[in-house]
């Protein structure tokens, strides 16, 4: 009988406790209409209540343990994140020659690149975590090129941060107050990829649009310099590629600061 009691307390005490708070990562499948995504949807089951949505576009790469970890962390900062298929079928890459031909083929298509994009955006709107009303985007090297180009294009996005991002259009340049979403760069200060003229051309661009944007470049930083395996696929591949520890820190913070500003009610 002692037993048995000293059973039932154990019991009831442990149900008593509660489950822990865990970051939850489901896959999901979604689609432009033509073709089939497979993305990650990742969020805090700790927070409670409707909350903001982050659409993530990878690098060229395309869903790597890179992204899914910077999804990770929006979603402790209070976000759901969802990690965008821009490729299709979940495809991913293990080397330049296939990465450029994978990302060069959505950047040479805009209306490909908007379509991709604008379902994964709807997808985490209609994620019973997310605040629909209160959707940005992020993008990393090829992605920071994609967020860009959908802020140009007038996507209904709060705020758009871009992390060593291409800054080249492949939609036409926005009219005055066109830009519905504030846009953020992070650039690598040393990153050959994005060349002097490009940024002047960017900013002219941005000015011109009446865009509220801030462009914040990090000296010594070359391309990828948030990604921890950047050196040395920059070192297989021949490329100026290289993680830059304070350039990470330091572009993460400004990010963190930019999404809690724009999201603020």
């Amino acid at each position: 009988m002692h037993k048995l009691v000293s059973s039932l307390l154990f019991a009831l005490t442990f149900a008593a406790i509660p489950a822990f708070a865990a970051v939850h990562e489901e896959p999901v499948t979604y689609t432009d209409g033509v073709t089939d995504m497979k993305g990650i949807i990742v969020y805090d089951d700790a927070v409670t209540g409707k909350r903001p949505g982050i659409v993530l576009v990878p690098e060229w790469w395309g869903l790597t343990k890179h992204v899914q970890g910077e999804a990770q962390k929006f979603a402790g900062q209070g976000y759901t994140a969802l990690i965008a298929d821009m490729y299709g079928g979940g495809k991913t890459a293990d080397n330049p020659k296939d990465a450029g031909a994978l990302s060069g083929g959505v950047m040479k298509d805009p209306k490909t690149m908007e379509s991709r994009f604008n379902a994964a955006r709807e997808t985490l709107a209609k994620h019973q975590t997310v605040d629909p009303s209160r959707i940005g985007a992020v993008g990393y090297c090829f992605g920071g090129g994609v967020v860009l180009n959908m802020a140009r294009a007038g996507a209904d996005l709060a705020g758009v941060a871009t992390f060593h991002g291409t800054l080249g259009a492949n939609t036409p340049a926005p009219a005055p107050g066109a830009v519905k979403a504030k846009v953020l760069v992070l650039n690598g200060g040393d990153d050959p990829f994005v060349k002097p003229e490009q940024i002047a051309a960017f900013k002219k661009e941005m000015d011109a649009a009446k865009v509220d944007y801030r462009f914040i470049s990090y000296p010594g930083a070359l391309h990828a310099f948030t990604n921890p395996e950047a050196t040395e696929a920059g070192q297989k591949f021949n490329l100026p590629l290289a993680y830059n520890a304070e350039a990470d820190r330091e572009s993460k913070a400004e990010a963190a600061q930019f999404f809690q500003d724009v999201f603020k009610k």
